[in-house]
């Protein structure tokens, strides 16, 4: 079956300019951040290029050959500038401007006919390290956020960065050329795969911007606005998963349940600011005893819990008073007031299986009072745990 293959950069020409068009459209709504921006002008530069290299002998040298593969190279550049935005990754626009010129300066070089081989592999080469960039942006992505369709912008920029090399490396064995419309068996086909990528890829930050919002809206309606921690509905959610973990694997796991001492009598002295500041610092220091495992939950108020999987109650008493002492030291370095907040603690232990958050929250309540009782600035393991 033979291809055309002016006619296959003509009609991926014309498709990613118009995907570009509509990419702007969306930027234009107001609607989204600024990558759209980025990712529309790359792909309608990346169209214009191509269709001025479709048009070679049709039109001047000097637009068909240095001038388009230059458009198309900082479309290329704007791909990744687009990905690298989204991830909120540092501009460095001293380094695509140095790069735009240096294969500027190339291209005028290299315009003659004679320089062919070298364009090609030069246009490779720099497609192939852009695609590679944007290979590890993805891997970022996905550890950093954990974000799935980053394994899709991975799917779908590694196929064409190795096109690209093996492109490269046609060119430099001599089977490309001496001109870019020469029939030759492998690049034909080289097109369309990188044609068909090119395209789909097209809408991959939009897949990873929908599943960020969705991981967003998620997050809102899990997570406590002021703390960070979670909300009742998140501690559930986090317990339910637990619950299911357990059915495959038995586990255990101890809660603490913590009140902040003084509380309602320093909002009363100091305000409410100095109330949400409070609660901040304990978060932060919380946050710094425990593990990536641990759950820091709050419900409501000055009332956290905390869910420790895996830990016995005796742990779960160490893990209790070294949160003490770390909000200790925080309110220390954050300075005097007159009412000095604490923390009274509860610990419960139980199975997942057999015990619902509703039954080890209930134990946990229970150590809570008995050492709000025993003078508060404390932590008291419930009775039941010291059976296991």
């Amino acid at each position: 079956m033979d291809l055309d293959l002016r006619t296959i950069y003509l009609a991926g020409a014309i498709t990613c300019t118009l995907l570009g068009l509509v990419q702007l459209l969306a930027f234009a709504t107001g609607r989204f951040e600024r990558w759209p921006l980025w990712w529309g002008l790359s792909n309608l530069l990346i169209g214009i290029g191509t269709i001025g290299v479709a048009l070679r002998g049709s039109i001047p040298d000097l637009i068909s050959i240095p001038l388009a593969n230059l458009v198309s190279w900082t479309g290329y550049l704007l791909t990744l500038y687009s990905v690298r935005s989204f991830a909120g990754r540092p501009a460095r626009l001293p380094i695509y401007l140095a790069a735009i010129a240096i294969a500027g300066i190339l291209l005028l070089l290299w315009n003659e006919p004679e320089g062919f081989t070298n364009r090609v592999m030069l246009m490779s080469v720099l497609a192939s390290g852009c695609d590679i960039a944007v290979v590890r942006e993805g891997l970022n992505l996905l550890r950093r956020e954990r974000l799935v369709s980053g394994a899709i912008l991975i799917g779908l920029f590694a196929p064409t960065a190795a096109t690209f090399a093996f492109n490269a490396y046609l060119a430099a064995s001599g089977q490309i050329g001496p001109e870019l419309f020469t029939p030759n068996e492998a690049q034909p086909w080289l097109a369309v795969t990188g044609t068909a990528f090119l395209l789909l890829r097209g809408c991959a930050l939009l897949l990873l911007a929908t599943e960020r919002h969705r991981n967003a809206l998620v997050s809102l309606a899990q997570q406590d606005a002021l703390t960070g921690a979670l909300n009742r509905n998140g501690l559930e959610r986090s317990i339910e998963e637990l619950t299911a973990e357990a059915v495959r694997r038995p586990r255990r796991l101890a809660v603490l349940l913590i009140d902040i001492d003084h509380f309602k009598r320093l909002n009363d002295t100091h305000g409410h600011a100095a109330g949400d500041k409070i609660l901040l610092i304990f978060a932060d220091a919380a946050r710094s005893e425990l593990r990536a495992s641990d759950i820091l939950a709050r419900q409501g108020g000055d009332e956290f819990v905390v869910v420790l999987p895996h830990l016995t109650a005796a742990e779960a008493i160490g893990v209790a008073n070294r949160i003490r002492a770390a909000f200790g030291r925080a309110l220390a370095a954050w300075g005097e007031t007159r009412v000095k907040p604490t923390l009274s603690i509860g610990v419960a232990e139980g199975s997942v299986a057999d015990n619902r958050l509703e039954a080890l929250l209930q134990q946990a309540d229970e150590a809570l009072y008995r050492s709000k009782r025993l003078g508060r600035d404390r932590a008291e393991l419930h009775p039941a745990a010291a059976l296991y």
